[in-house]
């Protein structure tokens, strides 16, 4: 068997059966396919008009990278500086596996045409002993600390909004609820085929016994994804969003759905759930479409309509 390069896309495991050593090892060989021009043809190319930079952000107890994303000037091609732009602060899609890289074409399409500063969270991967609330803490913190310091990254604080893919979705979602609480106040939330139910009725919904195996194999994914994310004995309805005593008063939400997914129901229910709590809720279905299409505009079609769709709702959420 040839090695595993950066070049070459790992097979997709057991995930029901895979050891800890080997999930690790899937992952590192996953994400650094993710991140390579292998990989663009199906993840897709960046905006010309962006610049991408890796940087390192201390918060309390840990250090974090973040994937940010800035428009490039158009008198001089330098990333744009100063202050004013609006902040997205994403959230990748994965739990166990996944990288802001991965999401490169749709944060530099919104960085150079809202324009924005987006800062995508390279998260703590679920795992063991890093569960789910270790990736809820570090979509909240990065939120928390680049508006805190708003000035020094050039982000206009007062018009910030949160965008989520999948697990993504989740934490972004949480985060949205946090800023309430906080008194943070956010002009929007967007969220891609969110994981919102992390609680035993995570499968029950319909879409989910429709999608289980195919267009991918996305029951036992979300069986390990559940196992490593809540320990055992732990509450999960602290991390899901669809359980929330309170979603009144939450920056209004855009939910995109593709209908062919295991989660369809997932962000179905919790449109109806905002909705019923008074939030402004916009949900857009993609008939046909697979989970995670957003990240893969070499083989899903559909994926350019739903980013032009996210940026629309955007600029009109985040104009000045």
């Amino acid at each position: 068997m040839s090695e595993t390069t950066a070049e070459t896309r790992p097979p997709e495991p057991d995930f029901e059966a895979m050891t800890i050593e080997e999930l690790v090892g899937y992952r590192a060989a996953e994400n650094a396919w993710r991140a390579s021009g292998a990989a663009r043809a199906i993840l897709g190319d960046p905006d010309p008009g962006a610049a991408i930079d890796w940087r390192e952000m201390t918060l309390p107890g840990r250090d974090l990278a973040v994937r940010v994303y800035r428009p490039l000037s158009a008198d001089d091609g330098e990333a744009a500086t100063g202050t004013g732009l609006p902040l997205v602060v994403h959230v990748h899609g994965g739990g166990f596996v996944g990288t802001a890289a991965q999401c490169d074409w749709t944060n530099s399409h919104l960085a150079a045409r809202l324009p924005a500063l987006v800062v995508s969270v390279e998260h703590r991967l679920v795992a063991p002993d890093s569960p789910l609330s270790n990736a809820a803490d570090d979509g909240w913190d990065v939120l928390r600390y680049v508006v805190g310091h708003a000035a020094r990254w050039g982000a206009d604080p007062a018009r910030t909004a949160v965008f989520g893919e999948s697990f993504g979705g989740l934490v972004s979602a949480l985060a949205a609820v946090r800023a309430r609480e906080d008194g943070l106040r956010l002009r929007a939330q967007v969220l891609v085929n969110p994981v919102v139910d992390m609680t035993e009725t995570m499968y029950d919904h319909p879409s989910m016994a429709e999608y289980a195996y195919s267009p991918t194999r996305a029951l036992p994914l979300l069986r390990l994804l559940r196992r490593l994310a809540v320990p055992r004995g732990g509450d999960a309805r602290a991390f899901s969003p669809l359980y929330a005593d309170d979603l009144s008063g939450l920056a209004p939400a855009l939910l995109v759905v593709p209908t062919q997914d295991a989660l369809a129901d997932h962000g179905r229910r919790y449109a109806e759930r905002l909705r019923a709590a008074g939030t402004s809720v916009r949900l857009t279905e993609y008939p046909g479409a697979r989970h995670a299409f957003l990240t893969l505009p070499g083989v899903e079609p559909q994926a350019a309509a739903a980013q032009a769709e996210i940026l629309a709702f955007l600029r009109t959420a985040l104009a000045g």
